[in-house]
C-alpha cells in the first residue's frame, strides 16, 4: 500500500560560519538561492510530495521576496520555526495530518538526489526510520585535553540528511522534552526506543557552511549539467 511521502524542509541558518549577513540558505547557488534548489531536488524525486518548509519568522519577508524575484511556484506548507533545531521540527511535523512517511532534511543540503531520497523513503516503510551516512575517508583520533588516542575508522560513520521515519512514530519521538544532546532526528527517535537504520549517502549530498562548501556545491552542480 502506497503511503504519502512528506519532505519537511529545516532551514533556520544564520550564514555566521560562511560570513554572510544573509541567511546561508538564501544565498545564491548557480543563480538560484540554495533552499531552492533543495526544495527542487525533492520534486525532481516525486512531484505530489508534499513539502513543509520551516523559516524563522524574520525571514518570511525575504523569501517572499526571492519568490517573486525568481518566479518560483513550486508548492510548500510554511510553517514558523522555534528556537532551536528541535523545537522547528517539532512544529514542523504538527502540520502533517494522519501518517505516512516524512523525510527531514537540512534546507543547506541542496545537492541531495532522487536516488538517496528514494531509498530513505523504501526503507523506512520497511524499517521505520532510514538515515543516510557515509564512511569516513580520513583517519581520526580521540582528543581528552593533552592526549590523543588513534580511532578505527571503519567503526564510525559521518551522518547526513535526510533522515526518514513513519509519521506517527517520529511525531511521537518529538513529544519528549528538548535535550542538548539529541543533534539530530536520528537520536530523537533512538530515545524515544526505536532502532536506527542507516543506508549508503553520498559525498556529494554536502551541507553547505562555509564558504569553500560553496565553490565545492557550485562546482559540482555544474559537473550534474554536463
Amino acid at each position: 500500500m502506497n503511503q504519502t511521502e512528506y519532505a519537511l524542509i529545516v532551514a533556520g541558518g544564520k550564514g555566521t560560519r560562511i560570513k554572510s549577513s544573509v541567511p546561508k540558505q538564501f544565498l545564491e547557488l548557480n543563480g538560484l538561492p540554495i533552499l531552492m534548489h533543495t526544495i527542487n531536488a525533492f520534486y525532481r524525486y516525486n512531484e505530489h510530495i508534499k513539502i513543509i518548509l520551516v523559516l524563522p519568522k524574520d525571514d518570511f519577508a525575504l523569501w517572499d521576496e526571492l519568490i517573486k524575484k525568481h518566479h518560483y511556484n513550486k508548492k510548500f506548507i510554511l510553517q514558523e520555526g522555534g528556537d532551536t533545531r528541535f523545537q522547528s521540527v517539532r512544529k514542523g511535523l504538527s502540520k502533517i495530518e494522519g501518517d505516512g512517511l516524512v523525510a527531514i532534511h537540512d534546507g543547506v543540503r541542496p545537492l541531495v538526489s532522487e536516488d538517496i531520497i528514494g531509498a530513505s523513503f523504501r526503507l523506512a516503510a520497511v524499517h521505520k526510520s532510514a538515515v543516510a551516512a557515509v564512511r569516513l575517508k580520513e583517519s581520526i583520533r580521540v582528543s581528552d585535553q593533552d592526549n590523543t588516542k588513534a580511532v578505527e575508522r571503519s567503526k564510525f560513520r559521518l551522518i547526513q540528511t535526510p533522515q526518514t521515519f513513519v509519521v506517527s512514530v517520529i511525531k511521537k519521538a518529538y513529544e519528549m522534552r528538548e535535550d542538548e544532546t539529541l543533534t539530530d532526528d536520528a537520536s530523537v527517535a533512538e530515545r524515544s526506543g526505536l532502532t536506527i537504520s542507516l543506508f549508503e549517502g553520498s559525498y556529494r549530498n554536502i551541507k553547505i557552511t562555509t564558504e569553500e562548501d560553496l565553490i565545492i556545491a557550485s562546482a559540482l552542480l555544474n559537473a550534474n549539467q554536463l
